[in-house]
């Protein structure tokens, strides 16, 4: 496999062309990392089956058991992907776009993986505008997840340049946006009354 594609995007003010030659990476079922509200992300088109497997791979987890998040651009089509309560949603439109990850029931529109369904899946709408850029250009959410390992926190998981020289023979591109965060996403269990399954950089106590 060639060495990925290394793409400068300006944090703040997003090149068109640059989130469109991205996004074409997406279509013909490329993985790329990109940038988040909080660390950089692994991911392809969730309607991707090969791809989906690919990021599996690369994070040495079986599709069938690996817990996937499904970055939206905004609470709009939710509904599509998650059975949501009126009371979560409210908590949702207040938390979002933020560090969260909130773990919802997954609808009969979620892709089986694996040739698994899957019953939950995890929402994420960062505040970040290059990732919300690349789904509302792609059209449906990206699938995401960390690229680091929940135990460590290496300097790999921050700095493009290093992220790109790990991990250029296994994904297609690479966003550079500038240094990312250390501390992943605060996942939250909308089941359990908002119980933190994994603390992170949001508190959503400041949302119930």
């Amino acid at each position: 496999m060639s060495n990925a594609a290394f793409i400068h995007i300006h944090p703040d003010n997003p090149q068109e062309k640059k989130i469109r030659e991205a996004v074409e990476i997406l279509r013909n079922g490329g993985v790329i990392i990109y940038p988040t509200d909080t660390i950089y992300g692994i991911g392809c088109d969730i309607h991707n089956t090969r791809a989906v497997e690919r990021v599996c791979q690369i994070k040495g987890v079986k599709a069938d058991k690996v817990n996937l998040s499904f970055i939206c651009s905004d609470l709009t089509h939710i509904s599509d992907y998650a059975r949501i309560e009126t009371s979560v949603y409210k908590v949702m439109k207040k938390a979002l776009p933020g560090p969260f990850t909130f773990v919802l029931e997954a609808s009969s529109k979620v892709p089986k993986y694996a040739g698994s369904k899957k019953k939950t899946v995890g929402i994420r709408v960062p505040d970040n505008n290059i990732v919300l850029a690349l789904v509302r250009e792609l059209g449906n959410p990206i699938l995401s997840t960390s690229i680091r390992d929940d135990d460590e926190v290496i300097e790999y998981s921050t700095d493009p340049e290093l992220i790109y020289e790990k991990y250029k023979h296994l994904v297609d591109a690479v966003i550079d946006a500038g240094y990312g965060n250390n501390v992943a996403s605060t996942v939250v269990d909308t089941a359990n009354n908002f119980e933190v399954l994994r603390e992170g950089a949001g508190d959503i106590e400041q949302y119930l």
